[in-house]
């Protein structure tokens, strides 16, 4: 097979996964504030337990991946609402359409950006405070252009539509990871 048909039929199976991915695992948009309701819970439920520990499951304690989850949240949805959604550009990408087949994050293959990783000390406080803005503005973040979009290191520009699904699989890879922390 010359190599330009090898090209178009990797891009052709890339949609494939893209669309599989949509298919098998949609996105739940149900009523306006229910996105990630039952996953907020989990992670509200789970700071009492903030200072859990287990190293040879996360180098880190569980006040931190609240911490970050939450962070991760509210760092899209202000990427989000400062983009132009005239300058999103939509490219196929195998990392995203593996991320949302596999609607999973494997463990131990990419390290948080600076930009939402939590501080050294990490107050209750404020793990309440992010919780109430990061529902907040998931319930905005509807509101905005379809094609408004963050970067992403790893997975280029993510559209609303991607970029909630984005959040659903990242947030559900942390509380696994705060409930092995917890597991006895």
């Amino acid at each position: 097979m010359p190599n330009n048909q090898l090209v178009h039929v990797i891009l052709l199976s890339t949609d494939a996964l893209v669309l599989l991915g949509l298919v098998l695992f949609p996105s739940f948009d149900g009523p306006e504030g229910d996105f990630l309701k039952n996953e907020f819970l989990e992670l509200e439920a789970y700071i009492p337990y903030r200072d859990q520990i287990r190293p040879e499951i996360s180098k880190v304690d569980v006040a931190w991946h609240v911490d970050h989850s939450l962070r991760t949240i509210n760092e899209v949805y202000k990427a989000m609402s400062q983009s132009n959604p005239e300058a999103y550009q939509s490219r196929i990408h195998i990392g995203r359409s593996l991320l949302i087949l596999m609607d999973r994050i494997p463990r131990g293959r990419a390290e948080a950006p600076e930009i939402v990783r939590p501080p050294e000390i990490i107050h209750t406080d404020s793990l309440h405070l992010m919780l109430a803005l990061a529902q907040e503005n998931l319930v905005r973040l509807d509101s905005l252009p379809e094609k408004a979009f963050f970067e992403h290191p790893y997975l280029g520009q993510l559209r609303r539509k991607t970029a909630k699904r984005f959040l659903e699989i990242h947030t559900n890879h942390h509380l696994k990871i705060i409930a092995d922390i917890l597991a006895k």
